[in-house]
């Protein structure tokens, strides 16, 4: 129809007059993120990065992981800390859904800074030409349900339209409890089992996101669960990661 822009224009107009954009970092209205918390985004300097768990400083030695993971890399675009521990919640919690192209473009931001940066196999951390399709940890049905979408779906759209790559809706988790008060003991006994995969991904070379890596374990199980289906070892890519 002609006139749908001009009505959007207009709703968003009226919206904004009743609802102001307020930044999600500090709550002053006018951005979603104001210039001072944009400023203040602890990003993750790729170079000092551990390449196993995408961990900011343990990129000669690191502390935050004893292991190889499953994944081939693991790209992490900024620290959980300042404005970044409320920009997560406020897109899936508090349905903010215009954050997902900001998230989507900051972790582009991290991959393209990655991508001159060797993982353990030698080769770059990210190389576009070199990833099939994207996929991202999806939401449990209960979590759909309540929140109405899945937040790293929307933020693996944007990617894909940025970039240009396909999107593979391929993985489903079963219902697990909440992990935000887990330790990683924990977090990998609740989420063993959990993920699984809907389709044919033998021998693709997937990037998979997720919002926030904590110790890594639903990154991993996920990366399993393609594993175990023919998938090559995944290049993983979160927001952001705790540490």
């Amino acid at each position: 129809m002609p006139g749908r822009g001009m009505l959007s224009a207009v709703m968003d107009e009226a919206l904004e007059l009743v609802a102001p954009t307020r930044c999600v970092g500090c709550d002053e209205p006018g951005a979603l993120l104001c210039d001072e918390c944009l400023a203040a985004l602890p990003w993750v300097r790729q170079e000092l990065a551990c390449p196993n768990c995408g961990a900011p400083h343990g990129g000669l030695t690191c502390t935050e992981c004893s292991e190889p993971w499953e994944t081939r890399a693991c790209v992490c675009a900024l620290g959980f800390l300042g404005p970044v521990r409320r920009l997560v919640p406020a897109m899936k919690d508090y349905h903010e859904l215009r954050l997902a192209p900001v998230m989507a473009a900051a972790m582009l931001c991290a991959l393209e800074e990655a991508s001159v940066w060797p993982a353990a196999d030698g080769r770059p951390r990210y190389d576009a030409g070199e990833v099939d399709a994207v996929c991202f940890v999806p939401a449990t049905a209960a979590a759909f349900a309540r929140r109405g979408f899945d937040h790293m779906e929307l933020v693996a759209r944007e990617l894909c339209r940025l970039t240009g790559l396909p999107l593979a809706d391929v993985l489903v988790r079963r219902r697990a409890r909440d992990q935000r008060e887990l330790g990683q003991a924990e977090r990998a006994a609740n989420l063993a089992g959990t993920v699984e995969v809907a389709d044919d991904v033998s021998g693709m070379r997937l990037l998979l996101l997720d919002d926030v890596v904590t110790t890594g374990s639903t990154i991993r199980e996920a990366s399993r669960a393609l594993l175990a289906r023919g998938a090559c070892p995944p290049t993983a890519c979160a927001l952001a990661r705790v540490w």
